[in-house]
């Protein structure tokens, strides 16, 4: 299935914990329809190299609403063609 959101749209947590944060996309693991937000459950993980390390954990893409879709390539091709012809 083709997912909307894509790496680097802006979103927001519509159900949760996280409801009403906002943040960037960073990863979409579009099999398993999850995806990883700026900011969002932020989870704590201990390595023996680093120590404690905090990073975000992933949710899944229904509990979340599109704000502003990511600045894809293809509009800018689409617009560089229109001003040369």
């Amino acid at each position: 299935m083709k997912l909307k959101i894509k790496k680097g749209s802006k979103v927001e947590v519509i159900t949760g914990a996280e409801k009403g944060k906002q943040g960037t996309v960073l990863a979409v693991d579009a099999e398993k329809m999850r995806i990883r937000i700026e900011g969002v459950k932020v989870q704590t993980r201990h390595s023996k190299q680093d120590g404690l390390v905090k990073s975000e954990g992933y949710i899944h893409y229904s509990n979340v609403k599109l704000v502003e879709a990511a600045a894809g390539k293809k509009k800018a091709a689409k617009k560089s063609k229109e001003k040369s012809a």
